[in-house]
């Protein structure tokens, strides 16, 4: 059975988590992350939020693989499930993230590139004063779909790159909503199969680099009210060969959970 909450549901409640307006075509907020918000928050909002994205990591593969999904569960709260939009492929998937339409609103429709144009969560960040990056791969869909806004993008060859910026953002304390990308997973699983130990490997090192971070939020960013978000954008199936793939209409590929947990500021 597919999801029932469409990944479109997302944008809008990062947006309440902020305290500021959703994007023009978003849909109405998630009521599951909402009510975690003013519940952790105790009815006040985020002052900053830290999504890490994993690419390719299927609820299918989470629910099978706890152990290896341990330091994620251990340091987040809730469990969101979404059912991602078709087609489940990358960049659509991750249009649908940010501005909280569908794929034909958004105008992202297939494996493809494009900057899109309209209202985005980090339109309205900038708006209500805000500062937003985003931190990835030179190639990957979330380092150039979001291209053209006045904020802060870095772009890097390899997840180590990647994972130091990252540490060093929460160092410096600078921003206000973070966005970090890591397809290492959603690599090794389209060459060698989503249940590969390759794969499951850099399946652990997502888990591990959340982790890091998480730490680092707790320990550094105590003055702020941060929400943090470990969220997928699709997911994945094995197909002939021993390989994988993504981007059919199919449960395997739909059905993702996103993990949150928020962080109060300490008084």
């Amino acid at each position: 059975m597919k999801n029932p909450n469409s990944l479109d549901g997302l944008c809008a409640a990062l947006a309440y988590a902020m305290g500021i307006d959703r994007p023009a075509m978003a849909a109405p907020a998630s009521a599951e992350l909402t009510a975690y918000i003013d519940k952790i928050f105790d009815g006040r909002k985020a002052d900053r939020v830290f999504m890490y994205n994993p690419d390719a990591i299927a609820q299918w593969i989470y629910e099978k693989y706890p152990q290896l999904m341990k330091e994620v569960k251990e340091r987040t709260e809730l469990e969101v499930p979404f059912c991602t939009v078709m087609p489940s492929v990358t960049p659509v998937c991750f249009g649908t993230m940010y501005t909280g339409a569908q794929p034909a609103v958004h105008g992202i429709q297939k494996y493809e590139k494009p900057v899109i144009t309209i209202d985005t969560i980090f339109d309205a960040l900038i708006r209500a004063g805000k500062k937003p990056v985003i931190v990835g791969h030179g190639n990957c869909s979330l380092s150039n779909i979001y291209l053209e806004r006045r904020m802060d993008y870095f772009a890097y060859k390899t997840v180590e790159e990647v994972n130091a910026k990252a540490a060093e953002i929460i160092l410096k304390d600078e921003y206000d909503f973070v966005v970090i990308y890591n397809g290492n997973y959603d690599s090794k699983m389209h060459k060698t199969g989503p249940e590969s130990i390759e794969a499951l490997g850099e399946l652990r090192s997502n888990a591990e680099a959340f982790a890091m971070f998480s730490a680092m939020i707790g320990e550094h960013w105590k003055g702020h009210n941060t929400l943090v978000g470990f969220a997928m954008d699709h997911g994945c199936h094995e197909i002939d060969e021993g390989s994988g793939s993504h981007g059919l209409d199919m449960e395997e590929d739909l059905n993702i959970v996103h993990l949150y947990r928020g962080y109060p500021a300490c008084q």
